[in-house]
């Protein structure tokens, strides 16, 4: 009995879920930018 493809769908699995999170953390990001900062500098 041949296992390589059940090694195939963990691949695909762990691509997925590697572009999932890429994605979710791209769009925390685009969301961080969103809000203003204030910097203020101490004399």
């Amino acid at each position: 009995m041949k296992r390589k493809p059940d090694l195939l769908w963990v691949l695909v699995v762990l691509f997925s879920l590697g572009v999932v999170t890429t994605g979710y953390t791209q769009s925390q990001w685009e969301r961080q930018g969103d809000v203003p900062v204030n910097v203020t500098r101490q004399p």
